[in-house]
């Protein structure tokens, strides 16, 4: 199956690392312009240049805070001032914040929801006028298994992405008549630069950590962020036209929840 993206603008936020680095490399493959939006300008511009080198696809860049209501909207100025529409959305941004329930105050709290959910609401809301009006549009959420599967110290973690699952299924069907498509990927465990710095806290090397993360996995490994951008590929592509307001996870097989 051949996917071609050609003609479409992406938006990608948390994108000069990781997951959003690969699914924003993706999507430049299938000839989509994207802009990868973080809030490190180094980092991001070297990303940037990585990708546009790459992939020869023309690969923008905005630095932003998106847990801002004018990061936000920083961001989608940037967006309409290069590409003048704005077809595809993947909402990446955020960060692993997980602890036991009485050790997390009203700032950690909102820190995460103004983060994960709120960047996403805000995003969503501005790109959606045009996005009904053309009467095509994606937006994708990149939440996590928790949202379907909490467990003890998980929280704000599980309990923003559980909020960000309805977000996704309320605005899809909202989005539906006008063909705009809103659905989440769940990740698993996948390897990033989290495990990194975890095998470096721990003294373990990353194979042994990725050893013993796999080891609790039914296909008996951790995924790959290419794995992992593949399907959010798929989601933003025209062969995903009549799926609407999903939520999959892309954790091989781990999560007890469909």
């Amino acid at each position: 199956m051949e996917i071609t993206m050609t003609g479409r603008t992406a938006i990608v936020t948390g994108g000069s690392k990781g997951l959003g680095q690969a699914i924003a490399r993706r999507y430049a493959q299938c000839g989509a312009q994207v802009l990868i939006a973080a809030r490190n300008g180094d980092v991001l511009a070297k990303a940037r240049e990585e990708l546009a080198n790459e992939t020869g696809a023309r690969v923008e860049m905005a630095a932003c805070d998106v847990s801002t209501m004018a990061g936000v909207q920083q961001l989608y100025d940037t967006a309409m001032g290069l590409f003048g529409r704005i077809d595809i959305v993947v909402n990446n941004a955020g960060m692993s914040r997980a602890g036991a329930f009485d050790s997390m105050d009203d700032k950690a709290w909102q820190e995460d929801l103004d983060l994960k959910l709120f960047a996403s609401i805000r995003l969503s809301r501005l790109v959606w006028p045009q996005m009904t009006e053309r009467r095509w549009g994606r937006i994708i959420n990149i939440l996590n298994t928790m949202a379907k599967a909490p467990t003890a110290k998980s929280m704000p973690t599980s309990v923003t992405r559980a909020a960000g699952m309805a977000l996704t299924k309320a605005l899809s069907a909202e989005g539906a008549p006008h063909n705009v498509l809103v659905n989440a990927l769940l990740v698993g465990k996948i390897e990033s630069d989290q495990w990194v710095r975890r095998a470096k806290d721990s003294g373990k090397t990353l194979d042994e950590v990725y050893a013993a993360l796999g080891a609790t996995i039914p296909m008996g490994r951790v995924g790959t962020a290419e794995e992992f951008a593949a399907a959010a590929c798929f989601l933003a592509s025209d062969w995903a036209s009549y799926i609407t307001g999903t939520a999959i996870n892309v954790d091989g097989g781990a999560s007890p929840v469909v």
